[in-house]
């Protein structure tokens, strides 16, 4: 069993009860290097086959959010794992351990904890962890375990920021990534991982503040010649006043049986427009929390001279405006930030009409390739707009120390950043 205290995994505790497991073969151990020191190899036994109830624990206690379409992320052919040695050789291989102040020698000495995180993903997934193929691999082993441990590591920082006595508030971990990258599944994992400890987390889409489909309408009705502003997405789009309303109060969430409730949206509420769901349907948070995983397409965008905005698309000159009330909103409660950059804004369009794809198989209704293509139109002049300033400068008021920035690939895959 592993349990997380302090920012590291211990091998004694006990975990919760729904983190009980049943035992399978184990994979054969290499021999072949003496790097990974003897006493790590010995996690192996207990990072076997897992099949628990974790994954049912999460989905239904997951903040409320569903998340029905996380495994289309993951392609199904075997590639067996073979050994022990090989796989942390496959670890050392990542393009993010520069970034998350990672070498071989502290892998090998946590050789453990990327084994039971590993195991623990593919429960989650629906996996088979002896069976992965590389695509998963790289997803589990180069992505989801790095960031989750870089985020271990801030809080670990923030929390060494108090005395013991005192209360510990919440650090607000932001992620700013383009629609379809794949960051809600990477929130999902690392709030899944967090959640092995027992730990107490938050997790908050900028989608929760939306405005209402009747203010909605309003807005669209005030700016009838704005296709930008027609729908929701842009800035001037959300009710700012519960976002500041509900994140104040969430940070505030540090003591325990204090209570409240997180605002949701409902994207499928009329005929697809939207609106926000009624609070009798919002989920309960009890403190304390350890963090806050707040998640959006355009977390920590800054205003830029309006002949920048204009050059793109002059519809952008309101949502321009309107983005200058959002840094104290949204940005400033963020303490460390994570950054998904890419290297194209086109391909949202590609990974939208992906997830389309597979909702249409599934069976559920989804967008034609037109209507994909008209919605992310009102998007891209934003991206193309604000996504340089955000890669050269950083998220709004974010400090480079606590600031990671994962550039990924068109199949949605860190790559080292040019």
């Amino acid at each position: 069993m592993a349990h997380i205290t302090g920012g590291r995994f211990l091998l004694h505790p006990p975990s919760p009860p729904f983190l009980s497991h049943r035992h399978q073969h184990a994979p054969v151990v290499s021999e072949k290097s003496p790097f990974i020191p003897p006493h790590r190899l010995s996690i192996v036994c207990q990072c076997k086959r897992i099949q628990d109830d974790s994954t049912n624990h999460i989905n239904t206690a997951d903040n409320g959010r569903r998340r029905s379409k996380l495994l289309s992320f993951f392609p199904k052919s075997p590639a067996s794992v073979s050994s022990v040695q090989d796989l942390f050789e496959f670890i050392c291989s990542g393009p993010l351990l520069d970034k998350v102040g990672l070498t071989r020698e502290k892998i090998a000495e946590s050789i453990d904890v990327w084994l039971l995180c590993g195991a623990k993903l593919a429960t989650l997934f629906k996996l088979n962890e002896l069976y992965l193929n590389d695509a998963q691999k790289v997803r589990f082993y180069h992505y989801y375990i790095p960031v989750f441990l870089w985020c271990e590591d801030q809080v670990s920082q923030h929390r060494g920021l108090f005395a013991d006595a005192e209360e510990i508030p919440p650090l607000v971990i932001g992620f700013s990534a383009p629609q379809g990258c794949g960051k809600t599944t990477l929130v999902y994992a690392i709030d899944y991982l967090f959640r092995l400890s027992g730990r107490k987390i938050a997790t908050l889409s900028i989608d929760d503040f939306y405005l209402t489909a009747e203010d909605q309408a309003k807005l669209r009705e005030a700016n009838p010649e704005n296709r930008l502003l027609e729908l929701r997405g842009n800035a001037g789009s959300h009710d700012l006043g519960l976002s500041v309303e509900t994140l104040s109060s969430l940070t505030k969430l540090s003591r325990e049986g204090v209570k409240m409730k997180i605002p949701r949206y409902d994207k499928s509420a009329f005929s697809g427009r939207g609106d926000r769901s009624d609070p009798s349907t919002w989920p309960e948070i009890e403190g304390p929390l350890t963090a806050i995983l707040f998640e959006g397409w355009m977390l920590g965008f800054k205003p830029v001279p309006p002949e920048v905005v204009r050059a793109v698309d002059p519809q952008l000159e309101i949502i321009n405006k309107n983005l200058e009330a959002y840094y104290d909103a949204w940005d400033k409660f963020v303490n460390s930030w994570i950054v998904i950059k890419i290297k194209d804004p086109s391909c949202v369009y590609q990974w939208r009409l992906q997830a389309e794809v597979a909702m249409i198989a599934d069976g559920n209704t989804g967008m034609t390739d037109e209507e994909v293509l008209d919605f992310v139109s009102r998007y891209l002049p934003a991206y193309k707009a604000y996504l340089p300033t955000l890669y050269e400068e950083g998220p709004n008021g974010s400090d480079p120390r606590h600031l990671l920035v994962v550039e990924i690939d068109e199949g949605r895959n860190p790559i080292l950043e040019n």
